[in-house]
């Protein structure tokens, strides 16, 4: 997520093109990135305050040093060297200086680095532009060039078998390309088929390119080209040929793959930008509200719901939990959730109707996530007409996201009941009680007796022993002599309704912030 109240820094310019190229060496100060300056070898100058300084041309550790307190001096936002530029005097300078410190490999074009890094910060600096089509033309244009090096119609995929670009020519193709082609993505039987194979596991191993059989119902033989950078696997290119390719084909394909990684780190860092913007956005929007942080037009049909959101038993990191249902409610039908976190909650706007990004829709997911599935909670604040009275619904679902239980689903109007226990024990403080309940917490401490459970579930199941005694998964006949040991204990008139009001209360206290006794021994 952002550093430094929301702003754009260089550690997010550098963390969202990734490991693949970059090396962070010292972290340092979270200071907002203006702009990508490029230091031109006997330049002094550093740019403007902010700027990510890429110290092209530095070759030495010593020159990589002055470079660096240049920046420092310049109130620059980070510094770009080559690997072979670092020591670790540098690495202590740049400590000293909190100044961010990046390595990067030698095989990597600074001019490839200046066009995704500034890439990034364009993005980031301009979130409501129209999506740079550049990228994705360049894209095509390297599927036309990668079928005219093989002489074959060539497809673009992701590592999740997702088309993201094809080659003109449809000449020598098969049902599987076609499929693939106006599908987006490759069919479910031919992924079947390849998995089967091996493919995919060669492919996130392996950097060589491979020839794969024909396979069933006309599918035509593939040469498959992994696609990699810094090790890791980012997509691959897709051949339709009629049999093994020549060596030097291979190789000038290998040459066309390694461009192609370039353009999908850009295509994903500029992806992971947009996702952050919108979820700072929104983010903003639940906390407090300002005119225009928040389209309507991206919310779903009004009326609105601030859900609060929690994924297995909580405590997990929220970041993570946040990927996790973005994840979740993508591969069910929303297509952009509008999500974010918050207070160390997971918060979606969610709307009216029954269709995904309704709250209708998120009730049905977490209800029917099955029992061998994830356990899911969500909890919806009152509805909203208005972007200004999004806090209040959020404020709402928080509150009764705490006293739901795992695989529940409710809105904050209709869950009175609980909310209404959990605000007047809340109001109690367990230590400064007197009367029966805490009389019974102590001994229940003392003796490892379950006494203040005990009472409770005769309190809740009123008249009805048996139910008490199967909440307590006891016999009846434990229960009523456990009843007997309390009422010796302590003066109980349960036959006055505002006394037991006040014992469930207080035992509610107990449960929810006090340490009543366990009820593991039968006494």
């Amino acid at each position: 997520m952002r550093k430094n109240g929301g702003v754009f820094t260089a550690q997010d310019a550098i963390g969202a093109v990734g490991s693949a190229l970059f090396d962070v060496l010292v972290e340092g100060r979270a200071l907002e990135v203006s702009d990508v300056f490029v230091a031109e070898p006997g330049d002094d100058a550093v740019g403007q305050r902010g700027d990510l300084v890429l110290g092209v041309g530095v070759a030495s550790p010593a020159d990589a040093a002055a470079l660096l307190a240049r920046c420092a001096d310049g109130k620059a936002s980070g510094l770009v060297v080559r690997r072979a530029a670092v020591d670790d005097g540098l690495v202590s300078a740049a400590e000293e200086r909190a100044l961010l410190l990046v390595g990067l490999d030698a095989g990597v074009s600074w001019a490839h680095v200046v066009w995704m890094l500034r890439g990034v910060v364009d993005r980031a600096a301009a979130p409501d532009s129209p999506a740079d089509t550049g990228v994705h033309n360049d894209l095509f244009a390297l599927a036309d060039a990668a079928a005219a090096i093989v002489e074959a119609p060539v497809t673009i995929e992701d590592n999740q078998s997702r088309v993201l670009a094809y080659s003109s020519g449809q000449s020598l193709t098969d049902t599987a390309r076609v499929s693939t082609i106006v599908g987006r993505r490759v069919p479910p039987d031919v992924v079947a088929h390849y998995r089967a194979r091996g493919v995919f596991r060669r492919l996130a191993r392996s950097s060589e390119p491979f020839l794969v059989e024909a396979g069933p119902d006309g599918t035509r033989p593939r040469l498959v080209v992994p696609v990699r950078a810094g090790g890791e696997w980012l997509g691959s290119i897709w051949a339709v040929v009629d049999g093994p390719v020549a060596a030097e084909v291979s190789a000038e394909m290998v040459n066309a793959a390694s461009v192609l990684a370039l353009h999908l780190l850009r295509l994903r860092a500029e992806a992971d930008v947009a996702r952050r913007t919108a979820v700072e956005r929104v983010r903003a929007a639940l906390r407090e509200y300002a005119p225009g942080r928040v389209d309507p037009a991206s919310l779903p049909p009004a009326p609105w719901r601030v859900a609060a959101l929690s994924w297995a038993g909580g405590g997990s990191d929220v970041p993570e939990e946040l990927d996790l249902w973005s994840a979740t409610c993508r591969r069910y039908g929303w297509a952009e959730p509008v999500l974010a976190d918050l207070d160390r909650t997971v918060f979606a706007g969610v709307g009216s109707g029954g269709r995904p990004g309704s709250w209708t829709w998120l009730r049905g997911l977490v209800t029917h996530a099955g029992p061998s599935g994830p356990v899911l909670r969500a909890a919806a604040g009152g509805p909203v007409t208005t972007a200004a009275d999004l806090p209040r619904s959020r404020v709402e679902a928080a509150e009764l996201l705490t006293v739901l239980a795992p695989g529940e689903a409710a809105v904050f109007e209709e869950a009175w009941v609980p909310v209404t226990v959990a605000r007047a024990a809340a109001a109690l403080d367990p230590g400064s009680l007197g009367g029966p309940v805490a009389t019974l917490a102590r001994h229940d401490e003392e003796r490892g007796t379950g006494y203040v459970e005990t009472l409770g579930a005769w309190l809740g199941h009123l008249g009805e022993p048996r139910r008490a005694a199967q909440a307590l998964h006891v016999h009846v006949n434990t229960l009523r002599h456990r009843m007997r040991r309390i009422t010796a204990l302590v003066d109980l008139d349960l036959d006055d309704p505002r006394e037991r009001l006040a014992l469930q209360l207080q035992i509610e206290a107990f449960r929810t912030r006090g340490r009543p006794g366990t009820a593991s021994m039968d006494r």
